[in-house]
């Protein structure tokens, strides 16, 4: 530890700090522009320029190593002219469009300048004037000459989103800050370059020009669209959500949010909201109210006769609804007697449910999983599913920390990896027992999976030692491994080089509340909490054994489903299908009889589980749009239209307490299968690769706008490695026919380099690929 004196304050700090930190350690502030706690220092631009004594001149905060004895003056004659002589520099080209410029009332030049700069300026000579930037969709550089050449987006771009998309051309007053020839920023989380811009240069597209700072109320909540749960501020003005910033969590997202969670608002605000309660008849659908509306769902689930089996009801809810929502879904349906109730849309392994001990969850917190100091992560397209945890992970590798992948492409993580098997989905499960068998040499151990089959390659080698030999180590399970058809046997051989290298394992949730539906019970063989309840069919299930009548809570099956063709073709063979949703998309109003408007989760209160299995409440921040109404009041009424006991809720609080009945998250998770089975022999064929699209995860964010103007929203081609085009004899780039059961579409085939024999990666969850069948199952190509 150093000891230093900052304007008289006596203090220790570590070795190696800057006078920045140190001053920031006693709340001394120091005005500043380029520097920023999570970014590396650069000091140009001098605003942060201090006295210190026995110095020759003023130095630098931000880059001025703290020595011990230093003795530091932030405001004393000599520091303030020097900092306003640096204002007065700052200011020479910076034009005077204050009154309309986005970052008024936040702006970080136009504080300091208030306490730093001078009345008036001593130049007169004519302002540099620097042309607009098309940066996107999403960033707005149409005022560059604002810039102040900070340089924080440059440094955000290559050391946070992991690659340069924007960078500083030109010298002196000729700078400019631009993103490279003909290409725009298109990183999974660039917007954050509009909170670092300390003036008006780079702003949000979106919001551009539509309200001021303060005339915008500030509210907290959570994000939804993934299992990280995201702090917000959500931005509000005459009941309608202008804009949302990151609420600073260190433990969670840090002070970054994804694009995702950013810019998704616009579809609480879309055209397709569903504003009344509507009901179809005579083909034609029909705006009706609320009581007519429950009535005829009270007879839906009844059926015409009043006998209807509850055997012949099936319940599908998403995982992005509140905790207090999944939770009365389960009650209700379990009240009146339906026991098919599941989350689980996109799964299409449910054989491990009878040996679940609890809910899956990450199997360590956030902070630890980043601290590891070794992290496989098995079967996830890691910058698209979890684009903030992607970029934490970076850093650590940039600590130390070995990064292992197995999974079925070879993308580009923007990070150093040690070791990764890259297989087709077929061979998924056997290349994770390649790591097991590994280890099981290396600790001459042993375990209950046959391995006999299975031969170890240098890669999985690798995997096993850095597992093996670090300090601590995780083992993480995304998206395609949980969608995976062996999903069970991927978790259960996890399992068994957790236990044998010590490492933790888990799984990397979804939705923003996976990790809530199932300690609330969503699921069709076990309540609330692991209680024990009389099982029912699981999704995969309910579709594949087509019931009577469907109710839908918050999803849209051909989107949400692991085959959205048996899905869309169950839902239209229904007698009746209820849906309770916030959006009417052209399947609801294909398939449903019934639409009933509830509330997005900015417009009701609720909690979210992130994936470490943290509880986080939040209130809604504006009115609910229309006739709409929170799902939670919607199921307590149709509990007692129902006549099932213990729905006389009179708010949410009450709904959560009876949920958690003062039991605390943590008792209720484990990763831990009771049983350890695995089929770990490897496929033969063409396998589909069916991840969800960055922006296609749930129905906020296909209805914004902005989002779906991206390049990762763009149609979906395929691609495949160049021998599967060999194979079926195509050019890169030619149009195809591919089949899937009775669907078929026509896309453009690419030949990718990264993905291995054996499978063709065309994307789920869009419009274009609705037709076909399953995420992971196998596919055929057809000239086209």
């Amino acid at each position: 530890m150093l000891e230093i004196e900052i304007d008289g304050k006596k203090l220790t700090v570590p070795q190696g700090s800057t006078v920045m930190e140190a001053a920031h350690s006693v709340g001394t502030h120091i005005p500043h522009f380029c520097y920023h706690k999570k970014l590396s220092i650069a000091a140009n631009c001098r605003m942060c320029l201090v006295e210190v004594e026995k110095a020759p001149k003023p130095l630098p905060a931000c880059a001025t190593p703290v020595t011990d004895g230093m003795k530091v003056h932030t405001h004393s004659e000599l520091a303030k002219k020097a900092q306003q002589g640096v204002m007065e520099f700052l200011l020479i080209n910076h034009p005077l469009d204050c009154p309309i410029c986005d970052q008024g009332g936040e702006c970080q030049l136009q504080d300091i300048a208030v306490g730093y700069g001078g009345s008036s300026s001593r130049y007169q000579e004519e302002k540099r004037v620097v042309v607009g930037k098309d940066m996107g969709p999403l960033v707005s550089a149409e005022e560059m000459s604002r810039c102040i050449h900070c340089t924080r987006c440059v440094r955000f771009t290559e050391e946070i989103g992991g690659y340069q998309e924007i960078g500083m051309a030109n010298r002196g007053e000729f700078s400019e800050i631009l993103p490279f020839l003909g290409k725009t920023v298109d990183s999974e989380i660039s917007g954050n370059v509009i909170d670092l811009c300390p003036v008006g240069a780079l702003t949000s597209k979106p919001f551009r020009y539509s309200t001021r700072a303060w005339e915008l109320s500030r509210r907290k909540s959570v994000s939804p669209h993934d299992g990280l749960g995201s702090n917000l501020i959500v931005q509000v003005k005459q009941n309608q959500v202008m804009r949302v910033l990151p609420l600073e969590n260190e433990s969670v997202n840090e002070c970054w949010i994804s694009d995702r969670d950013r810019f998704s608002y616009e579809g609480l605000n879309s055209a397709k909201r569903l504003k009344a309660p509507m009901i179809k008849f005579d083909g034609k659908w029909h705006e009706t109210d609320w009581q007519t509306a429950l009535d005829y769902v009270v007879k839906g689930l009844k059926g015409s006769s009043g006998d209807r089996p509850a055997s012949e009801i099936g319940v599908l809810v998403s995982p992005h609804s509140t905790s207090e929502e999944l939770y009365l879904a389960q009650k209700l349906a379990r009240g009146f007697g339906i026991d098919n109730i599941d989350y689980r849309l996109r799964r299409s392994d449910f054989s491990a449910d009878a040996a679940k001990t609890g809910a899956e969850w990450l199997g360590s917190s956030i902070v630890e999983l980043a601290a590891a100091k070794s992290v496989l992560v098995v079967g996830s397209t890691q910058r698209k599913e979890h684009p903030l945890l992607a970029s934490r992970l970076r850093q650590s590798v940039k600590k130390g920390t070995e990064l292992n992948v197995v999974h079925v492409a070879a993308d580009d993580l923007l990070t150093r990896v040690h070791a990764q098997l890259i297989v087709a989905p077929q061979a998924l499960a056997n290349a994770l027992a390649q790591v097991l068998k590994a280890v099981v040499a290396l600790k001459s151990g042993e375990t209950v999976i046959d391995l006999a089959g299975v031969t170890v390659t240098g890669d999985a080698e690798r995997i096993a030692a850095s597992l093996a030999n670090a300090e601590s180590a995780s083992i993480v399970l995304g998206n395609v491994a949980q969608h995976h058809p062996a999903f069970a046997s991927l978790l259960a051989i996890a399992q068994e080089i957790a236990r044998l290298t010590g490492a933790r394992f888990g799984v990397l949730s979804e939705a923003g509340n996976s990790v809530g539906a199932e300690l609330a019970g969503v699921l069709p063989a076990r309540g609330a909490f692991g209680s024990t309840v009389k099982a029912g069919l699981d999704a995969g299930a309910m579709i594949a054994a087509p019931r009577k009548a469907y109710v839908l809570l918050n999803t849209d099956v051909e989107f949400d489903s692991y085959d959205p063709q048996a899905a869309v073709a169950a839902m239209k063979s229904a007698e009746t299908v209820i849906a309770m949703t916030a959006f009417v998309s052209e399947g609801l109003s294909d398939y449903a009889d019934v639409l009933l408007p509830i509330a997005p989760f900015t417009e009701t209160a609720g909690s979210f589980v992130n994936m470490e299995g943290r509880l986080q409440t939040f209130n809604g921040v504006v009115r609910p749009l229309g006739e709409a109404r929170p799902a939670w009041k919607v199921l307590r009424v149709l509990g007692n239209m129902l006549g099932v006991e213990g729905f006389d809720y009179t708010s949410v609080e009450e709904v959560r307490d009876e949920w958690l009945a003062g039991r605390d998250v943590a008792t209720g998770l484990s990763n831990v299968l009771s049983a350890v089975k695995a089929e770990v022999t490897a496929g033969a064929g063409l396998t589909r690769i069916g991840e969800v699209p960055l922006y296609q995860s749930d129905a906020i964010v296909r209805n914004a706008a902005s989002l779906q103007a991206t390049r990762d929203a763009a149609s979906p081609d395929a691609s495949a490695a160049p021998s599967v085009l060999a194979a079926a004899g195509v050019a890169s780039g030619d149009e195809v026919v591919v089949r899937q059961g009775s669907g078929e579409i026509k896309v453009r085939l690419f030949s990718d380099d990264s993905l291995p024999d054996g499978a063709l990666r065309l994307a789920t969850a869009h419009a274009v690929t609705a037709r076909l069948g399953g995420m992971f199952d196998p596919i055929e190509i057809k000239q086209g």
